[in-house]
């Protein structure tokens, strides 16, 4: 299967056609990473924020107006910024760039932080591949443990190019995305797939004084896991070393309470 994969996108005319954004801006160096991976094995199209927006999830501009700039390529990839969220950088690619050829993959990423947990809920990482699974795209999100903006992410490789090019090859079920998460760590355990654990983010408000008399508030936190026996899930995974794969799927509903409430019809 995977030499013919890789015979495939060799074919400079059939290569498939990757679009990527992320929540760290078009001058990360997750985002350089992440094509420099792939830049043999698809047409990429990049469309990111022009500057950082963490923490937009899946929001999106709906009283201001976009632009889009374009920027220098990036390891032959065409590069565009847009004054939006990451959100806001799928639609405007989708409707804008690529109505003459749809993407056959969306990616978020490669994220300098921790998208695992109660992380995907806030991640406007996790807000592209989520976006990208609306539109029925197969899509992922790429996250690195590891904050530091100017990290080595080189080790990433052989695993990004592993899952974008199973992905590619095997498609994903519609309203599926994967959220993939690295651990700080250059040698990895293995590959888990596993389940998003439970966990919160407590003291998350710090209030200080200004000098002109007034209070204002830092948003900030500790992660508390709030399963700390649990081996199946994606916080068990990175800490012990794993890279980690969870499916995650746009239907919100709780179908066992659906069967529970059928007795409050009329």
């Amino acid at each position: 299967m995977w030499a013919n994969l890789y015979e495939l996108m060799n074919d400079e005319k059939k290569k498939p056609l990757i679009l990527i954004s992320n929540d760290d801006g078009y001058h990360s160096g997750g985002l350089r990473y992440l094509c420099e991976f792939l830049s043999d094995m698809a047409d990429i199209l990049v469309v990111a924020p022009e500057a950082a927006r963490s923490g937009f999830a899946c929001a999106f501009s709906a009283t201001t107006p976009l632009y889009l700039k374009r920027r220098k390529d990036i390891a032959g990839a065409e590069v565009w910024s847009c004054t939006g969220t990451p959100v806001d950088c799928v639609k405007l690619a989708l409707d804008q760039l690529m109505a003459d050829r749809w993407p056959d993959l969306i990616i978020g990423g490669i994220n300098h932080g921790d998208n695992s947990t109660v992380n995907t809920h806030y991640s406007g990482t996790m807000g592209v591949a989520m976006e990208g699974c609306l539109k029925y795209i197969p899509s992922i999100a790429f996250s690195s443990c590891d904050y530091n903006p100017d990290a080595n992410l080189s080790y990433l490789r052989r695993y990004v190019r592993k899952i974008v090019a199973r992905v590619l090859e095997e498609g994903l079920p519609k309203g599926v995305c994967l959220n993939v998460n690295f651990p700080k760590v250059t040698n990895f355990a293995g590959l888990k797939v596993c389940r998003m654990g439970y966990g919160s983010w407590i003291n998350e408000v710090v209030k200080e004084r200004h000098p002109h008399g007034y209070d204002y508030y830092w948003m900030t936190g500790k992660y508390r896991n709030d399963e700390p026996d649990a081996t199946d899930n994606d916080r068990w995974a990175l800490a012990n070393g794993y890279v980690c794969v969870t499916p995650t799927q746009m239907d919100v509903t709780s179908y066992k309470t659906l069967e529970q409430m059928k007795g409050w019809e009329e």
